[in-house]
C-alpha cells in the first residue's frame, strides 16, 4: 500500500509476471467491481467505507479485496485522516493494456476499429 497523495507512475514497461498479477487480480467479480468503481471515481478516489457501501461488499472482505489490487499495482491507497482514501493507479492500469497491446497490428500504427452496427 502505497501512502502518496499522488498516483504511482509506471516508468518501464510491464513484465509478464507483472501482467498475470493485474489480470489475476481483476479475474474475480467484487475486485473487478471496485477496480471499475475506483476509475469511475476518478484521481481523488474514495475512502474504503464509501466503496464497501456502493457495492455491498463486508469491509473485511473489501479489505483482502484492495489489498491483492494494490499488490497487482492497479489501485493506490492514501491516508486522509482517519480513512484511507483509494484510488485507480491509472498508469498501472495504462501499463497493463500497453502490455496487452504492444504488438497489435503487427507494430503499425492500431488497424483495430470500433464494430459498425
Amino acid at each position: 500500500m502505497e501512502n502518496e497523495k499522488t498516483i504511482a507512475t509506471q516508468t518501464a514497461p510491464l513484465t509478464s509476471a507483472a501482467a498475470i498479477a493485474a489480470l489475476a487480480a481483476l479475474a474475480q467479480e467484487s475486485r473487478l467491481a471496485v477496480f471499475r468503481l475506483l476509475v469511475q471515481a476518478g484521481p481523488e478516489g474514495m475512502a474504503a467505507t464509501k466503496i464497501a457501501e456502493a457495492l455491498a461488499i463486508a469491509p473485511s472482505s473489501l479489505s483482502f479485496h484492495l489489498k491483492e489490487l494494490a499488490h497487482a499495482n492497479l489501485v493506490t491507497a492514501s491516508k486522509a485522516g482517519r480513512s484511507i482514501i483509494y484510488a485507480a493507479n491509472y498508469a498501472g492500469m495504462n501499463g497493463l493494456l500497453a502490455f496487452l497491446t504492444e504488438n497489435c497490428c503487427a507494430g503499425a500504427p492500431c488497424c483495430v476499429s470500433e464494430p459498425t452496427n
